[in-house]
């Protein structure tokens, strides 16, 4: 995967569209801008719904990756300087 360390680990592993990006969005409710959020996820429909989520938002993602089903994403809040 990648070097980046996240400030925070969110495991959404068996939960469904669209719980894993709900639950994602509310954890970056309370970050501060520029801070990093890795979720881990199952539900392959993830990978689409981060892309759109950060589309909308205007946060980045910076990995997305899948290893034998296991879906990893790294967001990094919308906002820092």
């Amino acid at each position: 995967m990648s070097e980046i360390t996240p400030d925070e680990v969110l495991d959404t592993s068996g939960l469904r569209c669209p719980l894993p990006v709900l639950k994602a969005k509310k954890a970056l409710k309370s970050m501060t801008p520029g801070a990093t959020l890795k979720v881990i996820a199952t539900d392959p429909g993830a990978v689409g719904d981060f892309a759109h989520f950060c589309d909308a938002t205007g946060d980045s993602l910076l990995v997305s990756d899948d290893t034998a089903g296991v879906l990893t994403f790294v967001i990094q809040k919308a906002g820092a300087a």
